[in-house]
C-alpha cells in the first residue's frame, strides 16, 4: 500500500507555524523565570533556551515539530528530524540526547507509516551522533513529528541571534525556496528535479556549517526556518539591535522558485511573514517581487544564517564549500541601526 501523506495536510513543515505576529502576542503571556543559570530565554526569540551547569557546561534546549512536508513517511521522518536538531547547531552546541514527539492518527494511517516516520528520525539522528531515548505519541490528525533535543555547549561559546556586530558579512549556508517548491509541488506546478532539490536540502544537517562556524569563533548567527529568510532577519536584528542590509540577487534560490513565484505560486505563509516584518524593512523601490516574496517564504529545515567578521568571510565561504555547502553565500552585511532593521535590495 503506497502512503502520501501530502493527502492529509493544508500546510506542512514550517509553513504551518503560527503567524509570527500571532505568537510574538501569546509569548507576552508567558512570565520569564528569574534564574542566573539561564543564559538564553525566549526574550529574543532565538532558536533554543541555554541552561547553566557549570562553569564548563551548558545544556542546549529546544523542540520542534510539524504536519508532513512531503509524501513519504520515511523521509517526513528524515526532514522533521533535521529540522528539530537545526536549532542545537545555530546556537553552536552539540546535539546529544532527544525525545521522540509523535500524533499519528492510528484509524487512518497502517502502522507501518509510523514505523518508517520512527525510521527516518532514528536514522537522521544517528547521522547527527545523537540519542533517541523515548518519546510521546498520542493519536491525532494529522500526523505531526518532531523531537524534544537537548545538547551540550561551552557558557562562553554560544552562538545566538543578539550577537551579529555592525560591520559583519551576512553568509547564508542553503538557498532558499523550499516553501514555494513544495507548494508548486501540490498544484502540479512544480518540476521533479526542484522538489528532490528541496528534500535533499531539507534532509542536510547543519552539523557541518556548525563545526565552520565553531572553528571561527562566530558569536551571531541563527537557523532560517518558519519566519522565512526576511523574518529570521528581523530578529536577529532586533535582537542584536542593528540593521542589516541584504542583496536579494546574491540569495541563492533552489532551483525554479522564482519562476514559480512569478507564475503566481506564492504560499500563503510568505504573505503572513511579509506582514508581520514590513513594518520593520525598508524595501528598495526598485526591489523585484518575486525576490521580495522570496525572502519571506517559509524555510523547512534551511540553513545556517552567519554574521561573520568581514575579514573572515572569504575562509569561512571556502571551507563552507569543502563541507558539502556548496551554495554557501555572503548576502549582505549589518551595520549601524539605519533607521528601519532590516534593508531589502536588489
Amino acid at each position: 500500500m503506497k502512503i502520501d501523506l501530502l493527502q492529509m495536510v493544508e500546510n506542512g513543515g514550517c509553513s504551518a507555524k503560527i503567524p509570527p505576529r500571532q505568537l510574538e502576542e501569546i509569548l507576552k503571556y508567558l512570565p520569564l523565570p528569574v534564574d542566573p543559570n539561564i543564559l538564553v530565554d525566549i526574550d529574543t526569540h532565538d532558536d533554543a533556551g541555554v541552561y547553566k551547569v557549570n562553569d564548563d557546561l551548558a545544556l542546549v534546549l529546544t523542540t520542534d515539530f510539524f504536519p508532513p512536508v512531503c509524501s513519504d513517511p520515511y523521509e517526513f521522518g528524515q526532514i522533521a528530524a533535521a529540522n528539530s536538531i537545526s536549532d542545537v547547531y545555530a546556537m553552536g552546541g552539540t546535539p546529544v540526547v532527544a525525545l521522540n514527539i509523535l500524533m499519528f492518527p492510528a484509524s487512518r494511517l497502517p502502522i507501518e507509516a509510523y514505523a518508517e516516520i520512527l525510521k527516518g528520525g532514528s536514522d537522521m539522528a544517528s547521522e547527527a551522533g545523537l540519542r533517541i531515548i523515548g518519546g510521546h505519541t498520542i493519536d491525532d490528525f494529522p500526523p505531526k513529528y518532531g523531537l524534544a533535543v537537548v545538547g551540550y555547549v561551552h557558557p562562553g561559546k554560544i552562538i545566538t541571534n543578539s550577537g551579529a556586530r555592525s560591520g559583519d558579512s551576512l553568509i547564508l549556508t542553503k538557498p532558499i525556496g523550499t516553501g514555494t517548491i513544495l507548494a508548486g509541488q501540490r498544484l502540479n506546478m512544480a518540476i521533479k528535479k526542484d522538489i528532490d532539490e528541496a528534500l535533499r536540502l531539507m534532509k542536510l544537517l547543519n552539523k557541518s556549517g556548525a563545526e565552520v562556524m565553531k572553528r571561527y569563533d562566530i558569536k551571531g548567527a541563527t537557523d532560517i526556518t518558519g519566519f522565512g529568510l526576511a523574518g529570521h532577519m528581523l530578529k536577529m536584528a532586533r535582537a542584536s539591535r542593528v540593521s542589516v542590509r541584504i542583496n536579494m540577487k546574491k540569495v541563492p534560490l533552489i532551483g525554479n522558485a522564482y519562476k514559480l513565484i512569478d507564475e503566481g505560486c506564492i504560499p500563503g505563509a510568505a504573505f503572513r511573514n511579509l506582514e508581520y516584518a514590513e513594518t520593520d524593512t525598508l524595501f528598495a523601490p526598485d526591489l523585484d517581487y518575486n525576490l521580495k516574496m522570496l525572502a519571506y517564504d517559509a524555510q523547512t529545515s534551511g540553513g545556517l544564517l552567519i554574521s561573520a567578521p568581514h575579514d573572515l568571510e572569504k575562509k569561512i565561504i571556502a571551507e563552507l564549500k569543502a563541507a558539502g555547502l556548496e551554495e554557501s553565500s555572503v548576502i549582505g552585511h549589518v551595520t549601524e541601526p539605519a533607521g528601519k532593521l532590516v534593508h531589502l535590495d536588489n
